[in-house]
């Protein structure tokens, strides 16, 4: 079987017999008011993090949401976007599609607001994707496309490239390495199911972001995930894999690279009252304005002495001057 053959026979097994906790981190669903989550959905919470972020959900977006699991991130966006089809979630394993459906119906039972119609569950794979071009405001995956072979990866970035409006934003959570894993690693295919070993480095995976075209990338969070243990993973020494939240816009590249926002700010410490670089960016004496990690090295290198640049806080929700 190809890897992929070997991830859908997986995730058939787990669609049928649930394993709480499941290669991913085990988190409590987003609390929102009215929004009960079925206990059989919280059991396939096969995320490793939220891909459901308040501020992209506002004026009720398309949202196409690739691989379904057990549908708990499509009933979250479906409670922003109240209306039939609002949802779009493309999953290519059958058992799973029809243990979403079986799980949107017991929602459906405990929600008053909520009408499964609001999801509509289609076959199909990231790769070809069921929709028109430009026609979607928000794609999202959860913990799906660490398990893609890096050309792979590429592929599904593209594809949900196309099916997004113009402004419009790829919400993901990830695993991504600490260091590069090693081959026998990656070549493990039950492993790279499992979300354990096809990860790459962050460095490589923002890189995969904007070779596909995406000109803005915002990180909101940032936390450790599992860590491989030199014994059970024949490793020289222990291997520490992150949770990576990010939101990555349909937005034109600039000429100088795509804006990556992790969290930086810059604060101007001169004695006049405000600093202006003459590209836009306009700092407050000893305020801080978040900028993304371009502009943050630029200023630090024009101005050493007048200009404080803060760590990334792998964290970052707007505001920023760029």
């Amino acid at each position: 079987m190809t890897y992929l053959e070997t991830a859908a026979q997986f995730y058939s097994q787990v669609a049928q017999t649930p394993e709480v906790g499941l290669c991913c981190v085990q988190s409590t669903p987003l609390q929102l008011p009215g929004l009960k989550i079925p206990q059989p959905m919280q059991e396939m919470n096969y995320g490793c993090g939220t891909t459901v972020h308040l501020g992209e959900l506002a004026n009720q977006p398309t949202v196409l949401y690739v691989g379904v699991g057990g549908g708990l991130e499509a009933l979250q966006f479906a409670y922003f976007s109240r209306r039939s089809g609002a949802v779009i979630a493309v999953e290519p394993v059958a058992e799973m599609r029809q243990a979403a459906t079986r799980n949107l119906e017991i929602a459906a039972k405990e929600n008053p607001w909520f009408d499964p119609s609001f999801v509509d569950i289609r076959a199909g794979d990231a790769f070809n994707l069921p929709v028109n071009d430009a026609s979607v405001d928000v794609v999202a995956q959860n913990c799906l496309f660490n398990i893609f072979e890096p050309e792979d990866l590429t592929r599904a970035l593209e594809e949900a490239y196309r099916v997004l409006k113009p402004g419009g934003r790829l919400q993901m959570s990830d695993p991504i390495a600490t260091r590069p894993i090693p081959p026998h690693l990656q070549q493990d295919e039950r492993l790279r199911a499992m979300c354990l070993s096809g990860a790459l480095t962050y460095e490589e995976y923002i890189q995969r972001i904007i070779k596909a075209g995406f000109g803005q990338v915002e990180i909101r969070a940032r936390r450790p995930y599992r860590l491989l243990d030199c014994q059970t993973y024949n490793l020289s020494e222990p291997l520490l894999l992150e949770s990576l939240d990010s939101v990555s816009f349909k937005v034109i590249i600039p000429e100088d690279g795509a804006c990556i926002f992790t969290g930086k700010t810059a604060i101007y410490a001169g004695s006049e009252p405000f600093f202006d670089d003459g590209a836009g960016h306009i700092l407050q004496r000893g305020l801080p304005a978040a900028v993304c990690d371009k502009t943050a090295a630029k200023l630090a290198a024009s101005m050493p002495d007048q200009i404080i640049i803060t760590d990334s806080t792998w964290h970052y929700d707007g505001g920023g001057c760029c």
